[in-house]
């Protein structure tokens, strides 16, 4: 049996991909900081409670000689990295570079995955976003995502380390407790009124966890490892008053949307990927962002109300 390490598997994405490896016949380990009682135990071979950056790491490496590393670890909060860049930087640069010089000192072969983010496109010159254009980050979380993606690059070219990386565009799902459709949510079930930052005529590409999972075992079974980058999104632009509108409908709340006009800083304004280059390697996402949106609605309803 094929062992994969997932670090972060106690987050969003680290939860959708554990039971993605864990469902097409992998062994499943994970790393996380939180207690196991916070793990997809169902999911999981063995869970390792461990705070990245950390010398505990070699320890599992040495011993389990993974085939393939998912490394999902790192703060995903463009806010929070504007706020405390410092903490940012541990959590995604530091982390990165330990978890990249562990595996080339002790498992030479294991091929890492790098689970890299649109937010390094910044305001990007054209949509839809191919991988090749020019890298211009806007918020700390995004030049930390583009230094990681630095570092694998020299992993690869310096030592031969396989590595590949894949910019999520705007993930969602059942488990998500933050970004803009879980303060949609929050605010239409407990609120007069939907108020939101920006003008509504933002844009973003969303793709469902379990998309995401998907894609990331594509990558996992097929990716050359050779630095490459992959967009991972549905390819689909929609703005946030769009998204606003079908949430609305979908949860059957009909309260009055405001926006503030004010676009928070290191917020990007329109997105949408050129997805191409992972649509060649087989995939195709199946979750629309109607019929996801409604799963995760219901989903957030049960969450914040009880029911």
């Amino acid at each position: 049996m094929k062992t994969v390490l997932i670090t972060g598997v106690t987050g969003f994405i680290g939860r959708y991909v554990a039971r993605q490896f864990a469902e097409t016949g992998w062994s499943v380990v994970g790393i996380g900081n939180r207690p196991p009682e916070n793990a997809p135990r169902q999911d999981l071979f063995r869970y390792q409670q461990i705070s990245l950056p950390s010398a505990d790491l070699v320890n599992v490496i040495q011993e389990l000689q993974p085939e393939i590393c998912i490394h999902c670890a790192g703060r995903a909060s463009v806010e929070l990295s504007i706020t405390d860049p410092s903490a940012d930087f541990s959590n995604s640069v530091s982390v990165t570079f330990n978890l990249l010089d562990s595996l080339r000192l002790y498992a030479p072969k294991c091929r890492l995955i790098y689970l890299s983010s649109a937010a390094v496109y910044g305001n990007p010159e054209t949509l839809p976003i191919q991988e090749n254009q020019s890298l211009k980050p806007i918020s700390p979380y995004g030049f930390h995502k583009m230094m990681s993606e630095q570092l694998c690059t020299e992993f690869f070219k310096v030592y031969n380390l396989p590595t590949a990386i894949v910019r999520i565009f705007s993930g969602y799902g059942p488990g998500l407790r933050r970004q803009v459709l879980w303060d949609m949510c929050q605010k239409a079930l407990t609120q007069s009124a939907l108020k939101l930052r920006g003008t509504g005529n933002e844009s973003r590409d969303f793709i469902h966890g379990r998309d995401v999972a998907r894609a990331i075992h594509i990558l996992a079974e097929k990716a050359d490892c050779e630095a490459e980058v992959y967009n991972l999104a549905n390819g689909v632009e929609t703005t946030i008053k769009e998204l606003a509108e079908l949430m609305l409908a979908k949860l059957g709340e009909y309260v009055p949307v405001e926006f503030d006009n004010v676009t928070p800083v290191g917020t990007p304004i329109n997105w949408q990927a050129d997805m191409s280059k992972l649509t060649k390697l087989g995939f195709t996402p199946e979750v629309t962002i109607e019929r996801g949106v409604n799963v995760y609605v219901q989903w957030c309803r049960a969450e914040i109300l009880g029911w």
